[in-house]
């Protein structure tokens, strides 16, 4: 009977985990990432659009880097590591823009 009980405070704690796995920016990045992205990616698509690809970026490094990684990914002074430019990419790169 105990073993029914442990579980029972057990299931929404593993419940959360991926929850408390998503990162939130760091103060001032998102906003940073969205005026740089949004500047970047106007160039070849229309304002609306590029607003809809840098909101779905934004999304995907808050869902899947940690606040740690995405200060490396925005550090102006120091640029991130090969590997974590290329995974932010290969992430981000799932953000289709239909023009």
């Amino acid at each position: 009977m105990r073993l029914i009980h442990l579980f029972a405070f057990a299931a929404p704690l593993a419940l959360m985990l991926p929850l408390s796995a998503q990162a939130a920016w760091p103060p001032g990045l998102k906003d940073k990432y969205m005026k740089d992205c949004s500047a970047a990616a106007s160039q070849s698509v229309n304002a609306a659009q590029a607003k809809t690809s840098c909101t779905c970026g934004a999304d995907i490094l808050e869902k899947k880097f940690t606040a740690q990684e995405i200060s490396q990914l925005m550090d102006p002074n120091t640029p991130p590591t090969t590997q974590l430019a290329q995974r932010a990419l290969k992430e981000i790169s799932a953000c289709k823009v239909q023009k």
